[in-house]
């Protein structure tokens, strides 16, 4: 049988840390707050600023909606950022993407402050994380792949790790992570040839594809160990990952599953950054 590597043991036991963290800061009147920026009316940024919010709620973080037509300037945006920039009430700054195709991106990230960076979009986070300092802000679903495999105590040191994806979100920045942990990293993209017989031989697969159970059995051995980080939907309507997960549990040694997996880790670790943020910011 594989063993389930469910997310929810992994972000209880992060949000231990942080309730301790919060109970301290509101010792001294502080209570972590985030700025959530969303643009337009998404189904799924609804959801996930639901999802936040709840959380957010739940563990005692102030959260504050700024909701913008889609239609938004290049100004506009920039100028809200300034300003949630100089806001001493606000520690962590999330906007969600992707952004309409007429907004500068590579601006955009550049103008949040490196310090209320929370989802790791400001290049000079990035960079730190390529120089393997770990110290700061790093991409949540990336680091959330890493604190998954150290909480179920799979060996990284040594590993062969195989990365199906090679994004600034997840892919790129995930290969630093487990290289600063001695894993040897190969990153696979669409057009990598004959995948399976690379994942195959990996200790560890981590894939971030966005395509609907397309692997399979044949992708894998009796040994490895698969991190499904991609939130699909199926022919049938149902949230699924990349991986066929019913034909692939009970031969592989260790799945993650879809949903119930990498993403309330995710979001845990976001909030976790809005108090680190916060404790930085009141040092």
């Amino acid at each position: 049988m594989s063993e389930i590597l469910y997310g929810k043991n992994v972000a209880l036991n992060l949000k231990e840390d942080m309730k301790k963290n919060i109970e301290n800061l509101k010792k001294k009147n502080i209570i972590p707050k985030v700025a959530i920026i969303r643009i337009g009316e998404k189904s799924d940024d609804i959801a996930y600023e639901k999802s936040i919010i709840k959380n957010c709620t739940n563990l005692g973080v102030n959260t504050e909606t700024y909701k913008l037509e889609k239609s938004v300037s290049q100004n506009e945006m920039l100028n809200l950022i300034d300003k949630l920039n100089k806001d001493t009430e606000v520690n962590g700054i999330l906007v969600f993407r992707p952004f309409p195709k007429h907004l500068d991106q590579e601006l955009i990230n550049s103008s949040i402050s490196a310090k209320k960076d929370i989802d790791c979009m400001n290049p000079l986070n990035l960079e730190k994380i390529f120089e393997g300092k770990l110290d700061g802000f790093m991409p949540c679903t990336a680091e959330a792949v890493v604190e998954m495999l150290k909480y179920y105590n799979i060996n990284l040191e040594g590993s062969n790790v195989v990365i199906i994806n090679r994004s600034m979100v997840v892919g790129k920045p995930l290969s630093m992570m487990l290289l600063s942990h001695n894993a040897t990293v190969t990153i696979c993209h669409s057009k990598t040839k004959k995948l399976s017989s690379i994942t195959k031989n990996a200790d560890i697969v981590v894939t971030a594809v966005g395509k609907a159970k397309m692997i399979d059995e044949e992708y894998f051995s009796k040994d490895s160990v698969v991190i499904d980080v991609s939130i699909n939907v199926d022919d049938n309507g149902k949230l699924c990952g990349d991986i066929d997960y019913d034909s692939v549990y009970g031969k592989v040694k260790a799945i993650t599953p879809v949903p119930r997996g990498v993403g309330s880790v995710t979001t845990t670790l976001l909030i976790k950054n809005i108090v680190d943020g916060c404790i930085k910011q009141n040092i």
